[in-house]
Order: structure tokens, then sequence, then C-alpha cells
């Protein structure tokens, strides 16, 4: 059987700097390698995005110099064999690490005299953000270069280049149609690696000459791009939080539809919608909170695809929601000032008295029954003694929390004109 051609992504790699389409950032990088400008980097872009591709370019540079280790099988033992060939021939050794998120902290961490001293060059490729997935010393000495997904019309030139250059296609004899190049290019979702498989994938099956766009059928149904546990997802979630919280109901269900639609956990997105409903709505609209739970209900019973419908109904009705962050920063007063006041005692009209004993030291002496003398009961101060007077919870002027800002305030009036505190109730 003879040896299968590498596929026409490898094929078709840049292989000089200005083949290298959609990415200033390295070529910048590139064309200091090219003037002997030798610096540690760390490639970071999503699939397809010509990280691979880089590093295919400087090792046409420095051919002798240039070592490729993935982060999968390789390891610490691996750098220093490197180191050791590398000394021998008094040659400072460029070391690629393909998907180099995927060393441990304890591994990265080895990494750090190799380039400190400069033993090695370090080149790595992640798809993962490196601020999360690279630990801060090895980050300290590389720069990051930064690789964006790259545009339709990028894709579609480096299909063209691929149409016109390839010796496999052109071999062929079949003529692609501009629509059916554009059409790729879309359908790539900026991944050029996943358009040239397609382009690949339509000439091999194709059994026509002249292919046209109605030829593609079926065949570019590809899953959008979705680190589940990376930057994108959380992105995404970010995305869809801030939407609602802006009120914007088409922004919101579609980023809901971006996440659903790359297979994103419901059960993720229905835990940001419950917090959502506490933080950004809270006592506005005390309903919010009631949808999102019977959301993940609905959702929990029917599953996917059924289910789905229920997540777009209460995004669409969070979005739609008066807002109010008051419970939320409520919170965080009430942390602060437990922070800095520890625990101060309870005082004793609010301590419960079963015994004889907690009778006679004191305890619930001087409570008032709210529901027997409601405006002696509002005239008790509830809270420690000698506790900082601070505005704990504060209501804002929108949806149910406005009349919950008249119940306090007649609450507050109450408590400055209401008779005197302290008056005895036999029910406690």
């Amino acid at each position: 059987m003879p040896k299968q051609l590498p596929p026409l992504a490898f094929r078709v790699r840049p292989s000089r700097v200005d083949d290298l389409l959609g990415q200033d950032d390295a070529r910048t990088l590139l064309k200091d390698y090219a003037k002997g400008n030798l610096r540690s980097a760390m490639l970071w872009g999503p699939p397809g995005s010509g990280k691979t591709s880089v590093a295919s370019i400087i090792e046409r540079m420095y051919p002798d110099s240039f070592f490729t280790i993935s982060a999968v099988t390789g390891g610490v033992q691996e750098i220093r064999r490197v180191t050791g060939t590398a000394a021998q021939s008094e040659k400072q050794p460029i070391v690629f690490i393909d998907e180099i998120h995927r060393f441990t902290r304890v591994q990265q961490d080895a990494l750090l005299p190799f380039v400190e001293n400069g033993d090695i060059i370090l080149i790595g490729a992640t798809t993962e953000n490196p601020s999360f997935a690279i630990t801060s010393p090895l980050m300290s000495r590389t720069q990051v270069i930064v690789l964006k997904a790259l545009s339709a019309g990028v894709i579609e030139e480096i299909l063209k280049r691929a149409v016109d250059q390839d010796i496999l296609i052109k071999s062929q004899k079949k003529t692609i149609s501009q629509a059916c190049l554009s059409a790729m290019a879309r359908a790539a979702d900026g991944d050029a690696r996943a358009a040239l498989n397609l382009l690949e994938l339509v000439i091999t099956n194709i059994d026509k000459e002249q292919i046209d766009l109605d030829d593609l059928k079926g065949l570019m149904d590809r899953p959008l791009y979705h680190d589940r546990s990376g930057e994108n997802h959380y992105d995404l979630i970010s995305a869809f939080h801030k939407s609602v919280r802006a009120s914007d109901v088409d922004a919101s269900i579609y980023w809901l539809g971006r996440m659903m639609e790359a297979g994103e956990d419901r059960l993720f997105i229905l835990r940001r919608m419950i917090r959502l409903a506490c933080e950004d709505i809270g006592m506005a609209d005390p309903n919010a909170l009631r949808i999102a739970t019977s959301a993940k209900d609905a959702f929990t019973f029917l599953g996917s695809p059924e289910g789905d419908i229920a997540l777009y109904e209460a995004a669409i009705y969070l979005a739609c929601a008066p807002k109010s962050n008051a419970v939320y920063l409520a919170e965080k007063r009430v942390a602060d000032l437990i922070r800095k006041t520890g625990t101060p005692l309870i005082p004793l009209y609010l301590r419960n008295a079963p015994t004889r004993l907690m009778k006679e030291l004191g305890y619930s002496e001087g409570y008032i029954y709210a529901h027997d003398d409601p405006a002696g009961a509002m005239t008790l101060n509830y809270l420690p003694e000698n506790l900082p007077k601070a505005a704990l919870y504060t209501p804002k002027d929108t949806g149910v929390e406005k009349r919950i800002r008249e119940i306090l305030d007649a609450r507050q009036k109450a408590r400055e004109t209401g008779p005197g505190p302290y008056r005895k109730t036999t029910k406690q």
C-alpha cells in the first residue's frame, strides 16, 4: 500500500514570513528571529490561527537548532536531553513545546532554569489563556504573542493559495467556484486548518470537474469552537451575564444560543442564571429567582433538546426584569462589617430563656413581642450593642424594591417617634 500524503493543511503550511497571513504580531516576532534577535515567546490563540505555522517558519530559519516537544508525551527529561545535545554543538537550542498548558505547574517550574540561564529559547503554543494556564514565573520570562481567529477574508485567501499551489489539488483538475471558497471560509469560523481540511474533503469526495455551492450540502456542518474549561467558556458566559444585566434581550439570547449550540453544559448556564437573579435583580423582582430555579427544574425533568426552551424563557424574563444589586451589595457590607467587628455579644433581650437560671441572668428580659405591640417592637435595637451604625441593605427605587423602600422608611420613622423600648411581655 503506497504511503499516504500528509494532510493539505500540512502540505500548504507557510514556509516564509511573508506567507503568514492575518497575524501581524507573529510576523513581527518572525522578522526579529530572521535578524537573529531570538527571545522566548508564548504563542496564544484558538485552533487553526497559525501557532504551528509560526513554529514551522522558525524551524526553517534555524533547522539545526530547532527541537519540538509535545507537552502530551514529553517532559523535563526530554528538555535535558535537548540541552545536552545542543551543548555538544555549541548552538543555543530553540525548543517548541506544543500545548504547553498541558504541562503541570511542577513541570513548568522545572523549565525556569533552562529559560532563565539561556540554555534554551522557549517557544510555547497554547489555546488556553496564559494568565491562567502558565505559571507567573514562566510568563515573566516570555513574551506573549496573541494570535486571533482569522477573518473569513484571510481564510478565503489561504484556500485560494492552496488551490493554486498544492500539487495534489492541481492534479485533480477540478474547478471550485468562488462562492464555494467563500462559503467554506465562513463555515471555518476562524480556523484555517478546518477550512483546509474541508477543502480537501470536497476535492476528494465530490466527483465533478466544476464544484458549485450546492455540492457542499452536508459537508460544512462542524461544531462551533468552544472550550468548556478555558477562556472561551468563561468569555461567553460573561457576555451573556453582562447582556442580561443591561436588559438587552436580543444579545442575551444570542449569547445563550452561542453557548448551547456549542454544547455548553446547560446546568452551568442555569447556575449562572440563578446567581444572576440574586445578584443583579434581587428584590427588585423576587419572582426572577423562582423563574430561574423553575427553568432548572424544567430542564432537569425534560432534558435536551426539549428542555432547552426553558433556558430561553428564563433568559428573556431575567433580561426584562427590573434590575437592582442592592441585595448583592448588602451581602458585601454584612461580610465587611463582620470582618471588622468580630462577634460582639447578642443582647440579652434577644436570647431565649428556656431555664430558670437563664431567666435569673436576664435572658429575654425586655423583649417586646412584635405581634402584640408592633410599635414597641420596632423601637428595640436588634443588633449587638456598640456596633457601628450602617445601612446594610439599601433598596433602590425600582420594581418591588420601591415598595420595600417605603416600608423601611416607615419603619425608621416609627422607631424615631414610637414609645420607649424594653417594655415587658409574657411572649418569648
